[in-house]
């Protein structure tokens, strides 16, 4: 089956399967005979998005009409409606430069200032079956389940010498971290292109654990806490699937995107800062998709006990388009005290993190504001975290947060769904994912 997930469009935006008419296989989850398995797997590309309204789908250029006249506004708890709740609080507007580095203008006051642009997340393909009771979350050792990933980084501010690096030698000197676990030799993901038509690669393979950064592929990597891959290539996949990372050609690595950036990590959006904060006892594994990319959560933030990290929050306006769309970021939060070598990669339904994870966390910049999800990541999995997941700040609009198996938001959390998550907007300054008990 396949997971299509999306962060919402001020939580107005619905992800929805879009069929693909050919085969998509993620080696990890092939039962098979491992002396008979290929060396690359496929995989699958990004969903679209469509906009509801009073459970009818309507189309982007009527919600902003909508939304310009003011006949709809984004609602608290983050549905689209023709009248504003009395509690709505619409994000405040932030004054940017217009420029292609930049947010393209100021966002809109009144009512359009809610206004958001639209999202889009990858989506796996990822066999399910609903279980028949809401599974259990095991406990686990360990107070802290591995150091503080991503601290060790070097060279974030120097540019990378393209075409001078080995394909045989991972960039840790210039801002990128090695993530041994996937068995790549320090790279998130390698995936080799098939021929390139008019519409981009027609058949994107993904190198499986135990192979290398070769000729002809591109060669993913990950950037510590707080920033993000500047890289990947202009042709994409002919169906939606993206490809990112340096190219391995000649027998050296070469930067993709140089006129985004010529370092291989940056930041998000300089308007706001975006947190998760640990008030547990044991470490929170919070893996961000490789996107684009092999589109698996393979990029770690390890949050310690007691400690606080950043998220990377893509600026839309800078960021991977994908088919003209704007982009956010996924992450997924494990249960605590798994360690992230257990958490950052591709697992099965025996356990519950990887892709397997019970809760996704969506964070983007679009149209003046910050927009920061909490959803359980459906239809994969109906486990629940053990612990409450809350966004706090100054300036952020609505209420958010996931506690005893709900998610909830309105005054008071008083609006509540064990299926539905919430979603909430900041403009400036700093929001925090909190982790408590």
């Amino acid at each position: 089956m396949k997971l299509s997930l999306a962060l919402l469009s001020a939580a107005v935006a619905v992800s929805a399967a879009q069929p693909h008419h050919h085969r998509h296989q993620h080696l990890h989850q092939e039962k098979r005979n491992p002396e008979a398995a290929p060396d690359y797997v496929s995989v699958p590309g990004p969903t679209a998005i469509v906009y509801v309204l009073n459970g009818q789908p309507i189309s982007e250029d009527e919600v902003q009409q909508g939304i310009r006249n003011g006949s709809l506004v984004f609602a608290q708890n983050g549905q689209l409606s023709s009248a504003a709740p009395s509690t709505y609080k619409a994000p405040k507007t932030t004054e940017a430069p217009s420029s292609t580095q930049a947010p393209s203008s100021a966002a809109p006051s009144s009512s359009s200032s809610t206004e958001q642009g639209k999202f889009h997340l990858p989506s796996l393909s990822i066999p399910w079956s609903k279980p028949s009771a809401e599974p259990s979350i095991p406990s686990y050792g360990g107070s802290s389940g591995g150091s503080d990933w991503g601290s060790d980084a070097s060279g974030l501010d120097s540019e990378f010498p393209d075409g001078e690096v080995s394909c045989d030698t991972f960039p840790s000197e210039y801002g990128a971290v090695p993530v041994e676990w996937t068995g790549l030799g320090g790279w998130t993901g390698v995936q080799s292109p098939g021929a390139s038509g008019y519409s981009g690669y027609s058949n994107i393979m993904t190198v499986k654990s135990g192979g290398s950064c070769t000729e002809g592929s591109y060669c993913s990597y990950a950037c510590p806490p707080g920033y993000q891959k500047s890289q990947w290539p202009t042709t994409q996949g002919s169906t939606g699937q993206s490809v990112g990372g340096l190219k391995c050609s000649g027998g050296k690595l070469h930067l993709t995107n140089p006129d985004l950036s010529k370092n291989l990590c940056m930041t998000g959006a300089e308007q706001v800062t975006i947190l998760v904060q640990n008030k547990l006892s044991k470490n929170v594994a919070v893996c961000r998709t490789d996107y684009p990319g092999t589109e698996s959560e393979t990029v770690p933030v390890n949050v310690q006990p007691g400690s606080s990290n950043n998220l990377t929050c893509p600026d839309s306006e800078k960021y991977y388009s994908w088919q003209g769309g704007k982009t956010s970021a996924q992450y997924y939060v494990n249960p605590a005290g798994v360690p992230v070598s257990d958490a950052c990669q591709w697992g099965d339904s025996s356990q519950p993190w990887g892709n397997y994870a019970p809760l996704n966390l969506g964070v983007g910049w679009s149209n003046g504001a910050a927009w920061l999800a909490i959803f359980q990541n459906s239809p994969t999995t109906d486990a629940k975290l053990q612990f409450s997941v809350e966004i706090q700040g100054d300036g952020v609009s609505g209420t958010c947060k996931y506690s005893n198996g709900q998610y909830c938001s309105g005054e008071d959390y008083s609006n509540c769904s064990p299926t539905t998550g919430c979603t909430v907007s900041i403009s400036s300054g700093t929001a925090t994912f909190v982790f408590s008990d």
